[in-house]
């Protein structure tokens, strides 16, 4: 693979050389599906997209990374190409979007990821990503026991659209190009922008509830029609 040009314009060298590495191994599991050019650009260009709101640095080489991983997933599964991880062939893809990815979507996207666990890929993302989730809501997830490690907005990119499902808003389609044959549902839940703990509490227990009607419709209906 030839040396990246970085599209960041201000990564760090050991960014670089780890943002590289990153794009050896996804072009490596994705041999035969994408180019490397293609794998080496999506890993530099999630990189760029994650600098432009990220307060600390320290880990937005490996969450880059991580970012261009499920790219190249949904993109894969967007494309009907075999998927790199066996246990995700055929796997509905579940996508929520809000406004800033820090609060209703994270939320939502991290309950039903625990409760689908690998019976789903799920991802959130924002129209305008923030640069990091709300007060309290990481707290309020980890106290239930739900996983916050990889939880970090993201902005809406045509392949993470392209890949779902099921699409569901928070009053923020605007103009976000639905897939053909996906699912689109909007749901009305109160914002946690600011939320006190308590507040956030509600919200997480009202998701909770939808989460699981819309698991079960999921299970009933698991490709769109």
């Amino acid at each position: 693979m030839s040396e990246p040009t970085d599209p960041a314009g201000s990564a760090q060298p050991l960014d670089t050389h780890v943002l590289a590495r990153t794009a050896e191994h996804l072009a490596g599991r994705y041999a035969g599906v994408f180019s490397a050019d293609l794998v080496e650009r999506m890993v530099f260009e999630s990189y760029a997209a994650l600098a432009r709101t990220a307060r600390v640095r320290t880990h937005l080489a490996p969450l880059a990374g991580h970012f261009a991983a499920d790219r190249l997933a949904a993109l894969a599964h967007a494309r009907a190409t075999p998927a790199a991880d066996p246990r995700h062939a055929g796997v509905p893809q579940v996508l929520f979007v809000g406004e800033h990815d820090t609060g209703r979507a994270q939320i939502a996207a991290a309950l039903l990821a625990h409760h689908a666990q690998d019976s789903l890929m799920v991802r959130s993302a924002g129209l305008l990503p923030g640069a990091a989730l709300e007060p309290h809501v990481g707290t309020a997830l980890a106290e239930r026991g739900i996983d916050t490690e990889d939880l970090y907005p993201k902005p809406v990119t045509d392949d993470v659209v392209a890949g779902a499902d099921w699409v569901i808003t928070f009053g923020t389609l605007h103009g976000i190009p639905v897939p053909a044959g996906a699912i689109h549902q909007d749901w009305d839940v109160e914002d946690v922008l600011e939320a006190d703990p308590a507040a956030v509490a509600a919200v997480i227990d009202e998701l909770q509830d939808r989460v699981q009607a819309l698991y079960e419709q999921i299970r009933t209906h698991p490709q769109a029609p």
